[in-house]
């Protein structure tokens, strides 16, 4: 009875809305009216150099522009530079030259070395760089890392304001995608002035795409993009204003959605099996993975056993038809589903490693007591970390009863945080179990396995395997199908002993009005909100 009350208020309020509307639609732009999306928590920052978390990404994603980006189709294509670039000297050297009417917010040119303030700030250990390692081609980054050279040795350099150099130690097969997705500029005035509060709030950050962030102060929940009217392709921008707001809870959200108050919002897999023929829900793969993570640093998660036991005892196909049943799907390997193709066959590597994670309670009870035996324990409690979001703590409710049916002994209690925080403890290493994920910027299987590499900053599990660490070396010092069957031989092996647990690869659901048009997404990435327009 509330529940048809609320809606039916929320509707007369909505009427009120669309009437008040129609008496000024004549005299607005249908470019001036806000579109209204939701994100499904809160970014942890704005600074393109710190960001490793999805909100971050996608705040990023909608107000800075790197050299390439994406249209509309999602294809690279000349953003700040004037042309995607051929490469010289066996692919290790690339020389980009920078459009002249490409500006910042503040109307500051963007300049070669805003490029060269961002990825030697990015390489300096002192800035403290969670995903530095995307610059790992870059000569000298190596030694920058480790203190030995100045960041200024880095091989980035402006030969003059508008064309930039970037030397490599080796050819990148994918170094496009991360031109496009992680190579932002940096306003070199504005990072001189912030220092390491750059990007903590909109007041301390300054965009150079499409969009301008604006209202938000690094904790609350709403702010703005508001059209940058110095970018380049100002013109080609539809609308204004795009209001965002954090909404964890997808019932909420679909509820707003209903009432017309957002116009694209992520929902959960319960909204898709009772509303799969509706018109206005769109759903996509996503190229990222789900793991569950045992902490090696902690004496009580530092087994073998103990991984091979809670692999072995979780049915994914189960998780993700009955838990979820949202389109996502059943981890099979550490690659997921469309990552990369076999040069030769053009065949999904997902597919030909086939599925190295079935379900056989059998194995996960022999582990279990292999376990137990070499803990001296018959009883066991483990803490398992989540987001606070519903399909994390969907997920964490189904493993916690899942491990407890099946792995007698053990107690899983749950703690679900905040996004941002849950980010914290994985740098922290400040878990037992973990569910978290992580998503690709490009398509290739190498940046998935690099999660288990020794060394790696975001190897948040601290686990280090010697001979994956070889085969994964070997493997990425070949090229063409030797080096595709090295990186499967890799992927083979770290599941073998289960160096990490993937669970499986998420599907989005997403509700667009069917008022707004030029939302596309793909493996990579979100719908970009400069190609929307007003139907």
């Amino acid at each position: 009875m509330t529940h048809k009350t609320w809606l039916t208020t929320a509707a007369l309020l909505a009427l009120v809305a669309l009437s008040g509307c129609g008496q000024a639609s004549g005299q607005t732009k249908s470019q001036d009216k806000t579109l209204n999306v939701t994100l499904a928590d809160e970014p942890a920052t704005a600074d393109p150099n710190k960001d490793t978390d999805t909100n971050s990404a996608s705040l990023i994603y909608q107000t800075m522009e790197g050299l390439y980006t994406y249209n509309r189709s999602n294809k690279i294509v000349p953003g700040v530079a004037t042309k995607v670039v051929k490469p010289t000297n066996h692919g290790k050297t690339y020389t980009f030259t920078l459009k002249k009417n490409a500006k910042w917010a503040n109307g500051q040119a963007v300049t070669a070395q805003d490029f060269v303030t961002s990825l030697q700030r990015m390489a300096n250990p002192k800035t403290k760089a969670q995903y530095a390692s995307v610059l790992s081609a870059f000569k000298n980054y190596a030694a920058v890392q480790k203190g030995t050279l100045a960041p200024s040795k880095l091989g980035v350099k402006a030969l003059n304001q508008t064309t930039l150099q970037i030397q490599l130690t080796k050819a990148v097969p994918y170094f496009n995608d991360l031109v496009a997705s992680k190579y932002y500029p940096l306003n070199t005035a504005a990072v001189k002035k912030y220092g390491a509060q750059y990007g903590t709030m909109a007041s301390k950050t300054m965009s150079n795409g499409p969009y301008k962030l604006v209202g938000w102060t690094g904790s609350n929940s709403t702010w703005h993009y508001v059209k940058n009217s110095h970018y380049w392709n100002a013109k080609n921008v539809k609308i204004n204003k795009v209001k965002v707001a954090v909404t964890k809870d997808e019932t909420t959200a679909e509820n707003l959605f209903k009432a017309g108050k957002v116009q694209e919002t992520t929902v959960s897999g319960q909204f898709v099996r009772a509303n799969s023929n509706d018109s206005q829900l769109h759903t996509h793969l996503q190229g990222r993975l789900q793991y569950l993570y045992v902490n090696s640093k902690k004496t009580a998660t530092n087994s073998e056993n103990l991984r091979q036991a809670v692999s072995y005892a979780v049915d994914r196909q189960q998780l993700t038809s009955q838990v979820l049943n949202d389109g996502s799907k059943p981890a099979l390997s550490a690659v997921p589903r469309g990552d990369q193709a076999n040069p030769k066959t053009g065949a999904d590597m997902a597919t030909e490693v086939g599925n190295q994670l079935p379900q056989d309670l059998t194995k996960a009870k022999a582990y279990w007591q292999k376990y137990l035996k070499e803990t001296g324990k018959s009883k066991v409690t483990l803490n398992l970390l989540t987001d606070d979001t519903d399909d994390d703590k969907k997920v964490g409710t189904y493993l916690q009863s899942v491990l407890e049916k099946n792995l007698k002994g053990l107690n899983v209690t749950t703690t679900a945080i905040p996004h941002a925080q849950h980010v914290a403890r994985d740098f922290a290493g400040n878990f037992e179990l973990n569910l978290t994920g992580w998503s690709t910027n490009w398509l290739d299987a190498d940046d998935y396995l690099e999660l288990a590499a020794k060394g790696n900053t975001v190897n948040f599990t601290n686990w280090n395997d010697p001979t994956f660490n070889q085969l994964l070396q070997k493997a990425n010092a070949q090229s063409g199908l030797a080096r595709y069957k090295g990186l499967m031989t890799a992927d083979k092996y770290l599941m073998s002993v289960k160096g990490y647990l993937p669970l499986y690869q998420p599907a989005e659901a997403k509700l667009i009005s069917k008022n707004v048009g030029g939302l596309s997404y793909s493996l990579l990435n979100e719908a970009q909100y400069q190609y929307a327009y007003w139907k």
